[in-house]
């Protein structure tokens, strides 16, 4: 006896296992269900999708069981189908969220740290110019090529503290050092010795 049975299972559009259960019912009826399983789904709610599950004469299977569920298996089919999709695109989302929140806090640590370098440094130098070390405090600023974000900043600072130590210029350094003669000191003369003179006069007469 030959039958089609396997050619219409091959023409049902279906992923996974297609899973029938065949019992015998009451009146000479069979109890049919069918239910569909992808292993390749990780949704646990496909275990609430229930079988599809029929009554009917062997005469009645024969003529309409393929039509009766081959909507409902395909329907089934792309739902699981669809989970699956749907959990691969989640673990995706997490994963770059995941890896974008690391290069996120690494940036962070990154800043933090550069930052705190940067404000070591300046105190470093508030220190150097407190004690009157300009030229060293001037040394100790931090190169724009590092910081090109506090670049206005260093400039800043670093003409603030060469304007402190700068060299006096050429011509300021001679008048410095040239000193204005003082006028040469004359003795006074007294009239000491001619009042003298006309009192010893006097005292011949």
């Amino acid at each position: 006896m030959s039958t089609n049975f396997f050619n219409q299972i091959q023409q049902l559009d279906f992923t996974g296992v297609l899973q029938l259960n065949i019992s015998k019912g009451a009146e000479n009826n069979l109890i049919v269900s069918v239910l569909l399983n992808n292993e390749q789904c990780g949704d646990n709610a496909k275990n609430l999708i229930p079988p599809l599950t029929f009554n009917a004469t062997p005469q009645e299977f024969d003529e309409g069981f393929f039509e009766q569920i081959k909507a409902p298996i395909k329907t089934v089919s792309g739902v699981m189908v669809d989970m699956e999709k749907f959990l691969k695109q989640m673990e995706e989302v997490k994963k770059q969220s995941a890896m974008e929140k690391d290069k996120a806090e690494k940036a962070k640590k990154e800043k933090d740290a550069k930052d705190k370098k940067f404000k070591d440094s300046m105190a470093k130098v508030d220190e150097l110019e407190k004690e009157g070390k300009y030229r060293e405090a001037w040394m100790k600023v931090p190169d724009i090529a590092e910081f090109p974000e506090k670049a206005d900043e260093i400039r800043k600072r670093k003409t603030s503290l060469s304007d402190k130590f700068a060299t006096p210029s050429l011509f300021g350094a001679i008048e410095e050092t040239i000193s204005t003669p003082e006028p040469p000191q004359v003795a006074e003369v007294t009239a000491d010795y001619s009042t003298n003179k006309q009192d010893e006069e006097e005292t011949e007469y």
